[in-house]
């Protein structure tokens, strides 16, 4: 897993109107620049905040991207709690000690 490049991919989408617009214009080209998984590939097109979420990206991070995607406050948190019933535990990052039981 490479959570490093999820999560500069993550922060350039938030913060750069040119990988923004090539995210909108050219994903296949946008994410041949980051080294990542299928697994990472495949949460970034859905998007999968949730599966985000469980990989440990940073909240904030996954926030501002969860929000670009249209997704309400209220959706966000479903779409965190639901991840953590199918995937488990969060796998890495500021997270990583977060269980399924969690109801942050």
């Amino acid at each position: 897993m490479s959570l490093y490049y999820v999560q500069k991919l993550l922060y350039q989408l938030n913060r750069d109107p040119h990988t923004r617009s090539r995210y909108e214009t050219d994903i296949d080209s946008l994410l041949t620049d980051y080294d990542l998984d299928e697994e990472e590939s495949a949460a970034i097109r859905r998007p999968d905040i949730g599966l985000l979420y469980v990989m440990g990206v940073n909240g904030q991070l996954l926030m501002h991207y969860a929000a670009l995607h249209g997704f309400e406050w209220d959706e966000y948190i479903g779409a965190m709690r639901a991840a953590l019933k199918e995937h488990g535990s969060v796998r890495a990052g500021l997270y990583g000690s977060v269980d399924s039981e969690s109801k942050f």
